[in-house]
């Protein structure tokens, strides 16, 4: 466990961040990345600690704790929202990060690390990956960020982390655009989805296949098709609306994906596009499917 030396928040309490999600989704690593960054961390925390660690950590003049909370302790969902309804009347609002994983991906760590799955009981992995996300399924859908964890290894799901949290402050929103083709999936950590495939596809131009949509050609080819500026002008007039709303709701992360069929051309343009067209926020750009093809 760690002090962290970054300010407090203006409110003079502690920022706080909740990692909860699945088993074996990679919370302990996203603790230990937030551990580096100079964070105070506690592994299993009961949900009805929290205000207890609130108290405690603001004794101490930490600036920034962060408290995994999971299945271990049965009757955390409801505890958990008591936990965070109790810190909202008190001025605090922690950042819930929901870590997931495909059925597959989750059964496959398991079996590497050779231990049961802790809600399996006398049935398979699968049945106790199953009873968790049944249970979970309302946390998810409350929670600030939603990390699907199945593609990332150890250091890109650090790096995600720090990402979120590395900064000087935890108060302003930040967005992250990621460009994704259909054909490989829709992202399930996507708070909004702007569709490019109405445009033409560069792929079925020869010169132009090879290229990505990082490449000045695609970029060009791709902004002069037709509804092109006209689409860009319009979704980052609807960005703008959203983001100040999710500002003045208290929202910190947000996740916009991006796609096109392969995640070659159009939509890495358009995610680049989009970017530099909002160069006033806080933006990151990454390309999941970019060099899959």
């Amino acid at each position: 466990m760690t002090q962290t030396n970054g300010d407090r928040t203006a409110h003079g309490a502690p920022d706080i961040v909740i990692i909860t999600g699945m088993s074996g989704a990679g919370r302990s690593t996203a603790a230990k990345s937030l551990e580096d960054l100079g964070w105070f961390v506690v592994d299993n925390l009961p949900p009805a600690l929290l205000p207890t660690m609130l108290d405690l950590a603001d004794r101490a003049s930490l600036a920034g704790i962060a408290a995994i909370v999971d299945v271990r302790s049965r009757a955390f969902s409801t505890d958990l929202k008591t936990a965070i309804s109790s810190l909202g009347a008190r001025g605090v609002s922690p950042q819930v990060v929901f870590l997931e994983a495909a059925d597959e991906e989750l059964v496959r760590r398991f079996e590497n690390v050779r231990r049961p799955h802790p809600m399996q009981g006398a049935g398979t992995i699968i049945d106790g990956i199953a009873a968790e996300r049944d249970l979970l399924r309302a946390v998810r859908g409350d929670s600030d960020v939603v990390l699907d964890t199945s593609a990332l290894n150890v250091h890109e799901l650090r790096a995600r982390m720090h990402g979120y949290f590395g900064g000087d402050s935890m108060t302003r929103l930040r967005l992250t655009i990621v460009s994704f083709g259909y054909k490989y999936g829709l992202p399930v950590d996507a708070d909004m989805v702007a569709d490019c495939r109405f445009l033409p596809n560069p792929h079925w131009v020869p010169e132009l296949r090879p290229l990505t949509g990082l490449d000045a050609a695609v970029r060009d080819y791709v902004l002069s098709q037709q509804g092109a500026a006209a689409f860009l002008d319009s979704y980052v007039t609807v960005l703008d609306v959203s983001l100040t709303g999710f500002e003045r709701e208290g929202k910190r992360f947000v996740t916009l994906a991006v796609g096109c069929t392969g995640g070659k051309h159009r939509s890495v343009a358009v995610a680049e596009l989009l970017a530099a067209r909002l160069g006033g926020r806080d933006v990151t750009v990454s390309h999941r499917d970019l060099g899959r093809e």
